[in-house]
């Protein structure tokens, strides 16, 4: 990975809290919330030049912009959701030039392991325990902020685990 220690021990809290609200609201609401991606961006912006060099900092937000216009396509296709475009393009961010390929491959991992654990929640006593979410009655609609705040949360540990 590409990402430096201070990205890592800096990023990875932030990102592990923003994964967790993001899979948890997604999963209660059916929603990822402008107010969400906005604050993820907010953060990078602020905290960004700190931790990056200045070209760094500046060319992810052009991979930001690229990533943008694709999930913007896919969601004009209906491939995903209006606030999962918003949120991949704003954790594109975080992501470090040399590790678009290492960050695909995890966030194909996680967008293929969320139908199985949702289907496991669906028919486990956890739904009993909050009957009120909206993913339980979804039907083939999946809360894909559980994979995309996911997909960061890996990305920003492999480095911890030596990977």
């Amino acid at each position: 990975m590409n990402l430096t220690q201070n990205e890592v021990m800096i990023f990875l809290p932030i990102l592990v809290l923003f994964g967790l609200w993001t899979g948890w609201n997604d999963m209660k609401e059916m929603k990822i919330t402008n107010k969400t991606v906005l604050l993820l961006i907010g953060i990078f912006v602020v905290i960004g030049p700190f931790l990056l060099s200045w070209e760094a900092y500046l060319w992810r937000f052009a991979y930001a912009g690229i990533v943008l216009a694709i999930t913007f396509v896919m969601n004009a296709l209906r491939m995903i959701g209006g606030g999962d475009a918003k949120f991949v393009a704003a954790g594109a961010l975080y992501v470090a030039a040399g590790d678009w390929v290492s960050a695909a491959v995890i966030l194909v991992c996680t967008m293929l392991a969320t139908p199985i654990l949702m289907l496991i929640a669906r028919i486990s006593p956890i739904r009993r325990l909050t009957p009120e979410w909206k993913c339980w009655t979804a039907g083939l609609h999946l809360p894909m902020g559980i994979a995309l705040g996911s997909a960061l949360i890996l990305y920003y540990s492999l480095p911890l685990m030596g990977g």
